[in-house]
């Protein structure tokens, strides 16, 4: 699983890879991270608002920072 956090790595970019990575470790999954801070990549992705979320190149979140537990469900449905 290869997970891309978007933003320019405010609080809550931060917030949401700190969720993310909680999450890949309670569920026992192995991924891959990487922050996308540059704009023009991350525009390519159409998100609105940032942070973004993107899982195996499928934005699954934007313009919000989710708990823990909505991270997990995100992942699951995968």
């Amino acid at each position: 699983m290869h997970i891309k956090i978007l933003g320019s790595g405010c609080a809550n970019c931060i917030n949401l890879e700190k969720a993310a990575r909680q999450a890949v470790d309670e569920l026992g999954l192995e991924a891959t991270f990487e922050k996308v801070t540059d704009y023009a990549d991350i525009a390519t992705y159409n998100i609105m608002r940032t942070p973004g979320l993107v899982v195996d190149d499928e934005v699954v979140l934007s313009g919000r920072v989710p708990t823990v537990t909505h991270v997990k469900e995100l992942l699951t449905a995968r």
